[in-house]
């Protein structure tokens, strides 16, 4: 039973991303474990506040993932 984490920013993906995101880790693992694994395959998507994530020291916001997206 496979369960598969996902952490983003809170307020960067809409409720569809994130529907997307649940679906296609799902038939990424289901590709790999076969289709009788489908109805056991976890998939959680943790919304971490915005600032409460660093890459290379730095918090980044929404606003700051957003402005990487747009470039």
């Amino acid at each position: 039973m496979p369960l598969v984490d996902i952490h983003v920013i809170e307020g960067v993906f809409t409720p569809q991303q994130k529907q997307d995101m649940i679906e296609k880790v799902t038939d990424t693992m289901v590709s790999i474990e076969g289709e009788a694994m489908r109805q056991v395959t976890w998939v959680r998507i943790h919304d971490v506040a915005s600032g409460q994530w660093a890459i290379g020291g730095k918090a980044l916001t929404t606003a700051d993932v957003h402005a990487l997206a747009a470039e």
